[in-house]
């Protein structure tokens, strides 16, 4: 399908694009899935093709081109698996926290690495008593002198291994009301004293994106890692969840459209009872349910991102997008399985992966019960 919002020069880099992914991505994924990790080699050799923050400005070793040719990127690492994630997360939701609310030093200082790939991102929101609710966040940053003293810990740290630089949550006032006035950002880097990674945690899904937990005994960090102002932490990130889900939405509409053309071809060429099991009419119902739904589901989606590329406001559609196509998905995942068979739960047919990799989408980034409680707010109830 043509996206509206993509040009000849788009296409041009998406073909790129494929051909770097068939000779570095496709061929290694299982192993990456096995060795629970994407190797840092890959992610510079992205950076050295120009795949990494490809949006920012050239004076910081960005392309300056505009978001649809991170839709691209995103879209064809969904496609050789869910598990690539963390790039799309270092590429829109950390990069874009410096880009809008650093300054001009701290952009020349991390930016140009992040372009390359010698810096791998993270942000540390969630913590082990603390999820969507990030008002109530424990993790406390304390001035002293020249460094703010971090205790605490976080938990479901995408990157969290690997990661260089992280953006982390902090409360640097506890006594003010509402609480989520007291919510700062802070940038702690790799080897900053009291910071420690905690156990590479074992998912059901997304094997080779390593999550992790981090730990903050006494951390000193530098108070010219602040990332603007004190207590405006809650409302960066409320600014910024917008195309976290959104990332999330695209995510899933890829992935239920892989699902729907490995079952397509599996429908067309198994036979059972002396024709394909494509010909029977409970296949064929299936089929046409999923592809409608998915049809439907792009094309909503395609017009929410052209409508967050002209920098609108789309909280409201991004908060529908991300649990109506994430469902979506989770629907297909089981329905496309089933009408493997048993070879379905194999390892050695994908579906079998994108049924593990697909549930945490309705997760990650706001529950679902969290979009459509911020849809109902927005619609005035």
């Amino acid at each position: 399908m043509k996206h509206p919002y993509l040009t000849e020069d788009h296409d041009i880099f998406r073909k790129s694009l494929r051909k770097f992914l068939d000779k570095e991505a496709y061929p290694f994924y299982e192993q990456w899935e096995e060795d629970r990790i994407i190797p840092r080699s890959f992610w510079q050799k992205m950076g050295e093709q120009g795949y990494l923050c490809p949006d920012l400005p050239e004076g910081y070793g960005g392309s300056e081109v505009d978001w649809g040719f991170s839709v691209i990127i995103n879209e064809e690492l969904e496609r050789v698996g869910s598990g690539s994630v963390g790039i799309g997360l270092h590429n829109d939701i950390v990069v874009p926290y410096i880009t809008a609310f650093g300054n001009e030093e701290q952009k020349k200082r991390w930016l140009p690495k992040c372009v390359t790939g010698e810096i791998i991102t993270a942000i540390a929101m969630t913590e082990p008593g603390a999820g969507s609710d990030l008002a109530n966040i424990q993790t406390t940053a304390v001035l002293d002198g020249d460094h703010y003293i971090v205790n605490g810990q976080k938990t479901f740290i995408t990157n969290g291994i690997q990661s260089d630089l992280i953006v982390v949550a902090v409360k640097t006032d506890l006594k003010v009301v509402p609480k989520h006035k007291g919510i700062s950002l802070l940038v702690i880097e790799r080897d900053t004293p009291g910071f420690s990674r905690g156990r590479k945690l074992n998912k059901v899904g997304l094997h080779c994106q390593d999550t992790a937990e981090l730990i903050f005994e006494d951390c000193r960090v530098p108070k010219e890692n602040l990332l603007g102002e004190e207590g405006k932490g809650f409302l960066y990130m409320m600014d910024k969840l917008q195309q976290e889900r959104l990332l999330v939405a695209i995510a899933a509409q890829v992935a239920a459209e892989d699902m729907l053309e490995q079952t397509m071809d599996y429908v067309k060429s198994r036979t059972a009872f002396g024709k394909s099991i494509g010909q029977f009419q409970n296949t064929q119902f299936k089929i046409a349910e999923m592809a409608t739904d998915i049809e439907m589901g792009r094309a909503f989606l395609d017009q929410l991102i052209a409508e967050h590329m002209a920098a609108r406001n789309v909280v409201t559609k991004v908060s529908m997008a991300k649990w109506k196509l994430t469902e979506v998905a989770k629907k297909v995942a089981s329905e496309c399985m089933q009408l493997h068979g048993g070879y379905g739960y194999m390892e050695e047919y994908k579906i079998a992966r994108r049924y593990r990799d697909i549930p945490v989408a309705s997760i990650y980034a706001g529950t679902n019960e969290i979009m459509k409680t911020i849809i109902a707010k927005n619609l005035g109830l």
